[in-house]
């Protein structure tokens, strides 16, 4: 897992309607949680969805803006985002390189892993967070993410 002061790789990929999405152009509007996870319409990966979506609003108001990715079709992404109202983007990785960038695989390179990043606008991952099954260690994560902007 990327570390603290380290840099995001770049990377350029689709979202759920087809357009394309590069990380330089997210950040030229600020900092960002940038989340991975295996599948869509899964339980975790679902209730994971749905608890950013539950903080979307504070998440906006600190400052941040989120970002969803997995090695899933666009197609699929459109329908879970429309299925669960969510307000964030969803990015299509199919070939797992983006997550393999973010050192976010599962074993053997199977599925990609549930791992959350903070990224500054200039491009430093601020904090992360893996944790494959459960996701309290997540919603800790946001919680520090807006702590730190609302302090800050």
């Amino acid at each position: 897992m990327l570390r603290k002061g380290d840099k995001a790789p770049g990377f350029e990929l689709a979202d759920q309607d087809g357009e394309r999405v590069k990380l330089s152009e997210l950040l030229e509007k600020g900092s960002i949680i940038l989340y991975f996870y295996p599948k869509d319409f899964t339980s975790v990966c679902t209730r994971q969805a749905c608890m950013v979506r539950d903080s979307h609003e504070r998440i906006e108001a600190a400052g941040l803006r989120v970002i969803g990715i997995n090695s899933e079709k666009g197609e699929k992404h459109g329908r879970f985002r429309e299925h669960h109202g969510l307000p964030f983007r969803l990015l299509v990785d199919p070939r797992r390189e983006v997550a393999r960038a973010y050192e976010a695989i599962g074993p053997f390179g199977l599925y990609t892993a549930r791992v959350t990043y903070l990224i500054d606008s200039d491009g430093l991952v601020m904090d992360s967070v893996r944790a494959d099954l459960r996701l309290a260690p997540h919603e800790r994560f946001i919680g520090r993410a807006l702590g730190e902007r609302d302090q800050g």
